[in-house]
């Protein structure tokens, strides 16, 4: 949709945001001031990680921003300083990306803004996004504030190797299995062919088990360490489960190498591995339902949010909400599920039946699978987490390798996070 553009000045602005119809012209100004060239602006944007791709970049957000509002720049800071960092410096930016769970821990900075009040002022409509995406968000501030928006939700799924399986005769995995179905069908395809041990099932990450139980380690608001409870029992003894199959033990290094470029494992439940299964053209796979606990069927992964987080610091406000409004448009929105294999968070289920149609590599995979999980909810993360959880995934190890048994494992674990916790709190942080 083609729209002109808005002089902005003083208070009297709005801008329209695609999606939004019937917005009109505000009715409080008397005089219509006559329009004119807006200057030119960079807007810089500082990623902590991999989010968007040098292409994603330019075809969601630089390129299209560009192309309606002509004086906008859209620069990536190609710096991989963290935040702390680079204010230290000086250095202003306008927008920040990462994942949700890294909210809390520059919230004393002061650089966020709460996007409730300008949503308003700016007609943008927050009704259109999956409002548990926006939950989450919310419950990382301090009194109910929308601190970023989420551009997309990493997903889940279960991946396979069909060659392993022809090769033994056995059925391909099927949507709706609980993680013991998973475990008892690993158990036929974990065998040793020609001298090649071939790996019914592994797991990569200890939050793929805990993730669908929306477990987090630490209460973020108390401090209290939660690990010693039925729950993580629970996702330890599945992961015991797995690594006690004969020939499947558990033996460290990266079980997703193991899966796409060894081809030695059969089935590896996981995130979005779309964007690296296009770089291995002769691995035959495809995909089905993530595993369910039977206490939370069809539940994959919780939220797993990357956000566009505009910062309170910048002097371009409204070139900041003009940025949101282009990504998320419906149009950049519908490129994105079409092309960069990325999970709108648009609760419109035409962006989710998009999917992945422009990548030749997913023609004729059983994508459909993966959406008939919904993602759990997801507390907020503590400022502790990321020790906590390598403490906790250090004694996951422990158990798995049947250096300890469970209770032992997540005691100790108990114990070393609250440790950690006390001297991180005997050094004022």
């Amino acid at each position: 949709m083609r729209r002109k553009r808005f002089v902005f000045f003083l208070s009297a602005f709005v801008i329209v945001f695609a999606g939004c119809s019937n917005s009109q012209q505000p009715t409080d100004v008397s005089v219509k001031p006559a329009e004119k060239p807006l200057d030119p602006v960079k807007i810089r944007v500082h990623q902590l990680g991999g989010y968007f791709t040098d292409q994603d970049f330019n075809e969601l957000i630089a390129e299209p921003v560009k192309k309606k509002y002509p004086h906008l720049t859209v620069e990536m800071d190609k710096t991989t300083e963290d935040l702390p960092e680079l204010l230290s410096k000086g250095e202003s930016i306008d927008f920040l990306v990462t994942y949700h769970g890294r909210l809390t821990a520059y919230k004393d900075l002061g650089v966020y803004l709460d996007l409730l009040p300008l949503a308003k002022q700016y007609n943008f409509d927050l009704g259109r996004f999956d409002q548990g995406a926006l939950d989450t968000i919310i419950a990382n501030s301090e009194k109910g504030e929308l601190y970023a928006l989420p551009y997309a939700n990493n997903l889940n799924a279960l991946y396979y190797n069909k060659d392993i399986f022809d090769k033994f005769g056995v059925p391909y995995p099927k949507d709706g299995m609980l993680w013991e179905d998973a475990i008892e069908l690993a158990k036929k395809v974990t065998r040793k062919d020609n001298d090649i041990q071939y790996r019914g099932i592994e797991v990569d990450d200890l939050n793929r088990l805990l993730f669908p139980l929306s477990l987090n380690i630490i209460d973020q608001k108390t401090d209290k360490v939660l690990v010693n409870s039925d729950p993580y029992k629970r996702a330890f003894d599945i992961g015991k489960q797995i690594y006690s199959i004969p020939g499947n033990e558990f033996i460290g290094g990266s079980p997703i190498d193991r899966f796409l470029k060894d081809k030695t494992v059969a089935m590896i439940p996981t995130i979005n591995l779309f964007l690296r299964l296009r770089q291995t053209p002769d691995l035959n796979w495809d995909v089905a339902q993530f595993p369910s606990y039977k206490e939370k069927p069809d539940t994959y992964g919780m939220y797993d949010l990357h956000c566009m987080i505009p910062m309170a610091m910048s002097k371009n406000r409204d070139d900041q909400m003009r940025v949101l409004e282009v990504l998320f448009s419906e149009e950049v929105q519908t490129v994105m599920s079409r092309k960069s294999a990325k999970l709108s968070v648009m609760k419109d289920p035409k962006f989710r039946q998009a999917f992945g149609q422009d990548l030749p590599e997913l023609k004729g995979k059983h994508i459909e699978g993966v959406f008939k999980s919904k993602s759990a909810a997801a507390p907020p993360n503590s400022n502790y987490y990321s020790k906590a959880y390598s403490l906790l995934t250090a004694e996951y190890t422990n158990a798995v390798k049947n250096v300890k048994d469970v209770n032992t494992a997540l005691r100790d674990a108990e114990e070393q996070i609250r440790q950690h916790i006390v001297t991180e709190k005997g050094k004022g942080n």
